[in-house]
């Protein structure tokens, strides 16, 4: 008997990515897609233009990352960089927020306000402005090259290229004043840093949106996979009723042939509307997947095409699974109030709720003339003829206004104890130290401070305003003296 061997297949690891050419829809969810997209980007490009008064000594940028300065201006809040813990709180904030829109509506951030989507709206508008709808692009595909082929092409590239563009160049023009950076860059004054991440976010914008689209969000995005975490039975998500719409026929005249002789039938006619117009190219009627970013547009063909045959719209909608349960036993649905107000979405609103509170009620007590001290090692202490101790140290004052500021240090708990700067000398010592802090900026100096050999070994330097809104800050220092 001969030996049979058996040859398996090699399967590739990825499968090769199929063209997917969506159709022009209208309805609510893709109107309300337009009114997001056009406010996001509008966001995105007119931001870094506005203008904010912070008077002479600080940038007019409403928004602006100051990195060569370590600031980040937002309107009338300047961050410094020992204030991180608010950028920190805002991006625990925008995480929980995921969390809480995810728990009550699925993927909403993903089908209208993700960056990825947007820009992929857009490139696919451009694509079907010059191109055409879904069958015109699918023939300009299959058809032979042309000079109206090539035409198109490069009409197509060509203005994707340029959003590309627009999109690095407005994303620069956060960290430097916007119309000084537009022209440098515009007569090559302009940082090599600047041209860098312009043309480096113009390649990403044009081949993300432009070749990539829904790949970034199957293969290259976390948040699909991490999302069945935060759903549940009572999560709104994009569905097909099947109990309503199967079993289905084939064709809106075979559909209106049953509905004639009264024969048992779905409300689906199999019209394939809902695949023509997804953007990832799934059919909702199999189920939740994970390449549905919700974005509702099967909704909005479906709901055209039940017009069409007078069944009720709602065949594919925004429903959960408790829903679903509820409908197909033929009982009312679940009011929409009581799946959003739930514990699980309470609880994240709550949290929400909570770090944003306390991250302003933190910006508006904070202090605005901030103090910190470095004891000098070497040496610890010098012995002066008289007997007296000198300590050195170096004194940092952060001025956080927009303006000068006028300032007294002085010294709390070291009886006998006077002071001088690096700037004077011994014989000017006093009990305080005065001195002038620039806007925005953060003034050191080294500073001398003398009291007899005994006495109390900690005490503290404090700092105070000398323009009337009590301000100041403390900080504790240690006196070294011989043993």
């Amino acid at each position: 008997m001969g030996v049979m061997e058996r040859v398996e297949e090699k399967k590739p690891l990825y499968a090769k990515r199929q063209d997917i050419f969506p159709r022009k829809v209208d309805g609510f969810f893709r109107r309300l897609k337009w009114a997001i997209m056009a406010v996001t980007l509008l966001i995105y490009y007119v931001t870094p233009w506005l203008r904010w008064d912070r008077g002479p000594y600080a940038p007019d940028q409403a928004v602006l990352v100051d990195l060569a300065h370590r600031r980040f201006y937002f309107f009338a809040i300047e961050i410094w960089p020992h204030e991180f813990y608010y950028v920190a709180g805002l991006l625990v904030m925008a995480g929980i927020g995921l969390f809480l829109i995810t728990s009550a509506v699925g993927r909403a951030w993903c089908g209208y306000a993700c960056p990825q989507t947007v820009w992929t709206d857009l490139f696919l508008h451009i694509e079907r402005w010059i191109d055409g709808d879904r069958n015109a692009q699918i023939r300009l595909r299959k058809a032979p090259l042309s000079l109206e082929k090539v035409a198109k092409r490069v009409a197509k590239h060509s203005l994707w290229l340029l959003v590309g563009l627009l999109t690095g160049g407005a994303w620069v023009f956060y960290f430097a004043d916007a119309p000084t950076l537009l022209r440098d860059l515009a007569t090559g004054q302009a940082a090599y840093v600047a041209y860098a991440t312009v043309a480096t976010l113009t390649a990403t914008t044009y081949v993300f949106a432009g070749w990539m689209r829904e790949q970034v969000c199957n293969y290259m995005c976390p948040w699909p996979r991490i999302q069945s975490a935060m759903l549940d039975e009572r999560s709104l998500i994009v569905t097909y009723k099947d109990w309503r719409g199967e079993p289905r026929t084939h064709g809106l005249k075979r559909q209106l042939d049953v509905i004639d002789v009264n024969a048992k039938s779905g409300d689906c006619i199999d019209c394939m509307a809902c695949v023509q117009v997804c953007p990832a190219g799934i059919d909702i009627r199999n189920g939740a997947q994970l390449e549905c970013i919700t974005c509702a547009l099967c909704i909005d063909a479906c709901d055209e095409m039940m017009a069409k045959i007078g069944r009720p719209r709602g065949l594919i909608d925004y429903a959960t699974l408790e829903d679903c349960k509820v409908e197909a036993a033929g009982a009312p649905p679940v009011p929409i109030k009581r799946t959003l107000l739930r514990s699980r979405t309470l609880l994240y609103f709550g949290l929400w709720s909570a770090i944003g509170i306390a991250m302003v009620l933190s910006l508006g007590a904070r202090v605005r003339l901030d103090l910190s001290v470095a004891q000098e090692r070497n040496p610890l202490y010098v012995q002066m003829s008289n007997g007296d101790i000198r300590n050195a140290y170096t004194i940092k004052i952060r001025n956080m206004e927009a303006r000068p500021r006028a300032v007294r240090v002085i010294v709390e708990g070291l009886p006998g104890a006077t002071m001088w700067d690096s700037l004077a000398n011994e014989r000017q010592a006093a009990t305080s130290l005065t001195l002038t802090v620039p806007a925005d900026q953060v003034e050191k100096r080294r500073i001398y401070v003398r009291a007899p050999r005994s006495g109390p070994g900690n005490y503290a330097l404090r700092v105070e305003a000398l323009d009337g809104d009590k301000a100041g800050d403390t900080d504790e220092v240690r006196f070294e003296r011989p043993e």
